[in-house]
C-alpha cells in the first residue's frame, strides 16, 4: 500500500501525459495533497472545481435514482483531458484523484487504466 506523497508522485511520472494530479476530498473542496501544474494552472483551485463537478453528478444520479457508483468522470478539452478518480474502498470514501493530462502526448485508456491501478494502491 502507498501513501498518498508516493501515489502522486507514481501518477505523474509513469502516465504519459500527466501534467499535474491531487488527491481531493469532496466533502470538503480541500486538496489533500498535489503535484505538477503550473503558475498558470493551479491544482488547488483545479481541486475545488472539480469538487463542484462531482456533487453535481451525485445529486444528479440522486434525482434520477440511478443506484450505480461512478467510476471516473472525463473532461475533454481541445488541449488537456482532466480525469476524475472516485476512490472506492473505506479508507477512500468522500475522495477523488484528479489527473491533468497533455492531450497531445496522453494515451487516455491507458491513463484510465493506470490511474485505476495507482488508486488501488493508495492507502489514505
Amino acid at each position: 500500500m502507498a501513501n498518498t506523497e508516493i501515489t502522486l508522485k507514481e501518477a505523474l511520472t509513469s502516465i504519459e501525459g500527466a501534467t499535474g494530479v491531487a488527491l481531493v476530498d469532496y466533502t470538503t473542496g480541500m486538496a489533500l495533497g498535489t503535484l505538477g501544474g503550473s503558475k498558470t494552472f493551479d491544482l488547488n483551485v483545479a481541486a475545488a472545481g472539480n469538487t463542484d463537478v462531482v456533487r453535481a453528478k451525485m445529486r444528479t444520479m440522486e434525482h434520477l435514482g440511478l443506484k450505480g457508483q461512478i467510476e471516473d468522470i472525463l473532461i475533454t478539452l481541445t488541449d488537456q483531458y482532466h480525469l476524475i478518480r472516485l476512490l472506492s474502498g473505506r479508507s477512500g470514501n468522500g475522495l477523488f484523484l484528479y489527473l491533468a493530462l497533455d492531450a497531445k502526448r496522453a494515451n487516455l485508456a491507458m491513463a484510465r487504466h493506470q490511474l485505476r491501478r495507482i488508486e488501488s494502491e493508495l492507502e489514505v
